[in-house]
């Protein structure tokens, strides 16, 4: 159950916020302007490629590679070179995941290491795999660990993670809101060097300033009711959430999305891109999820009685609405099963501006649900 007068009360999250993941979105642009500051030094903007490379290899434990992976892909545009490499092991432990790279992978493909750990023996081992072969190599790691001496020997470039102190007083977590900036920051500085996305330090900066303002917004200190993250993160309390996205920067949103309330708050959510997840949905809202299969649910005595779980569509969107857009559609199909939506949608800007204002709000979201379930 959620205790949504924790939600109202900061001291309260603070003191369930073992993990620092409230302090991680809060400073998420700061986190990504000292990533961008750490890239800078470690000579990203002095790079001189010799072109684009054939194929970009990601590879690094949990969900903050695979997000970052993912979004990178859709930035690079359709065709994209971008590739996660997935590992194998028989536990998700730094001794036991294994990486290997492709065979066909040579000299004109790169090699992206991002972990928020650094001790991965099979990530040390695959940067020299890759120096073998050729292969350039950039890491983006904590400082003073083992991959981080790797990446030296290999001769590849090293990034040293942007860290915050609390950081070391938990084991982090893959979904924080922290992680995933301080990972994702230095590679889209250097992919925008390469040329495969647009980047530019300015565009890094208006991230940081729309993600400090989405922490304003979302903050602890802003009462539910205008606090979008907070009232999104009460809509879900008891219900089952189908995440819709539209647009090809929302998608990794949502599954960002959907990850972090699995990890952070131990949620199950399903999540489809509009207009395919209309046919893929339909018959879950038509089913026993939906809140009109239970005509008496308005009646139900929810003192004595667990109240059913029932599906609440989110729907995520990353441009204004315009002719062409299934949200009309979206709506009209939840609505008709007495299923509830909750939109959000980002105030105009770039690319790279409205995916980090769909990741704040959604990782806020996360957050508020993950502390006050647990209280």
């Amino acid at each position: 159950m959620l205790d949504e007068s924790l939600l109202d009360t900061p001291e309260g999250l603070a003191e369930a916020d073992r993990r620092g993941l409230l302090r991680g979105a809060a400073e998420a642009g700061a986190r990504v302007r000292t990533a961008a500051r750490h890239a800078a030094e470690a000579g990203v903007g002095r790079l001189e490629p010799d072109g684009r490379p054939r194929a970009v290899l990601i590879a690094g434990p949990g969900a903050a590679a695979t997000h970052t992976a993912d979004l990178l892909g859709i930035l690079a545009g359709p065709g994209s070179p971008v590739t996660r490499l997935a590992p194998t092991g028989v536990a998700p432990a730094a001794g036991a995941l294994r990486w290997e790279l492709p065979g066909w992978a040579g000299s004109v493909d790169l090699l992206l290491i991002a972990t928020p750990d650094g001790t991965e023996p099979s990530l040390s081992l695959l940067a020299e795999q890759a120096y073998r072969r050729g292969c350039s190599v950039v890491a983006v790691a904590p400082a003073h660990t083992p991959l981080a001496e790797a990446i030296a020997a290999a001769h590849g470039l090293f990034v040293p993670m942007a860290t915050a102190p609390y950081d070391h007083e938990e084991p982090l977590a893959a979904s924080s809101p922290g992680v995933f900036w301080a990972l994702l920051t230095p590679l889209l500085a250097l992919l925008d060097r390469v040329g495969l996305v647009t980047a530019p330090p300015d565009a890094l900066e208006k991230v940081a300033d729309r993600l400090d303002h989405i922490a304003e917004s979302c903050g602890p200190a802003i009462v539910t009711y205008s606090n979008p993250a907070k009232t999104l993160a009460a809509e879900l309390a008891d219900a089952l959430p189908v995440v819709w996205t539209e647009g090809a920067s929302a998608g990794p949103a949502g599954r960002r999305f959907a990850a972090a309330l699995a990890e952070l708050a131990g949620r199950p959510a399903l999540v489809a891109e509009l207009p395919e997840a209309l046919a893929a949905h339909s018959a879950l809202l038509a089913g026993p999820l939906a809140a009109s299969a239970d005509p008496d649910d308005f009646f139900r005595d929810r003192v004595e009685e667990t109240p059913a779980l029932h599906a609440r569509v989110v729907l995520l969107r990353d441009r204004p609405i315009s002719a062409l857009t299934a949200a009309p559609t979206a709506r009209d199909l939840a609505l008709s099963h007495d299923t509830p939506i909750s939109e959000i949608e980002p105030e105009d800007g770039g690319d790279l501006e409205t995916l980090a204002e769909l990741i704040a709000v959604t990782d806020f979201a996360a957050v508020y649900l993950a502390l006050a379930s647990r209280a």
